[in-house]
């Protein structure tokens, strides 16, 4: 059905190019600040240990983990996990990553308002991400509006939930480079590279957000519900 719907590929390629654009973007800038060395030598997974010691946060395991870029911080089980990339590299992309992820642990510690909205928001937001699509496209296959409009509910959530997290990526990244300055874990010349880093990175969740409203958008012109409805 949306496969095959020009509407939604009218509204759906500019986003498709978004992403494409922010995972180029976030590639490129690893890749080429990945081969700079940090001026102290210092690698990823240093730099996230010294990060949390700093805050009193020496309960918090780092970890080496599995895949490219798979990098992140776990609150259920207080760990920072790090590719090998990340883990293992003295340089200014690893550093600034690292420090990201630990980012995510601080806010944790504090109970960053946004952050602990989004952790609670995973359940439904997962069961919405799974189950919408399915539902919404029953409802309109046995012409039940009513099904449609509960698996509309429940995207919903998920685009509220990458809403949420869009000032939970960007404030880890601005507590990321505060501490890596603050600590003397990298120089002031250094920061603009790290910056770069991590505004990719971060372009990445502003393409998620927006492929999930647009995709909202088109539930709701197919559903009736804004526009009048396009049968």
């Amino acid at each position: 059905m949306f496969g095959i719907d020009p509407l939604y590929w009218m509204l759906m390629i500019p986003v498709m190019l978004l992403s494409f654009v922010a995972s180029f973007r976030v590639k490129s800038a690893f890749k080429k600040y990945s081969q700079i060395r940090s001026a102290f030598g210092i690698t990823g997974a240093q730099a996230a240990r010294q990060i949390l010691d700093r805050n009193g946060l020496n309960h918090i395991e780092v970890v080496e983990t599995h895949g490219f870029l798979s990098d992140h911080y776990d609150p259920m089980k207080k760990v920072v996990r790090l590719s090998p990339e990340v883990y293992r590299s003295p340089s200014l992309a690893s550093v600034g990553i690292a420090a990201h992820e630990t980012g995510h642990a601080v806010q944790h510690a504090k109970s960053y308002a946004p952050l602990m909205l989004r952790n609670m928001m995973v359940p439904v937001a997962s069961l919405g991400s799974n189950l919408s699509w399915i539902i919404i496209m029953a409802g309109f296959f046995i012409g039940m509006m009513g099904l449609v409009k509960i698996g509309i509910l429940l995207f919903s959530a998920v685009v509220v939930f990458q809403l949420v997290t869009l000032p939970v990526e960007f404030n880890a990244s601005t507590r990321a480079k505060e501490m890596l300055t603050g600590y003397g874990l990298i120089s002031t010349g250094e920061l603009a590279g790290v910056s770069k880093v991590l505004s990719a990175a971060a372009m990445t969740y502003v393409a998620a957000a927006a492929s999930a409203i647009v995709t909202l958008l088109y539930f709701l012109l197919r559903a009736g519900l804004i526009g009048g409805r396009d049968d």
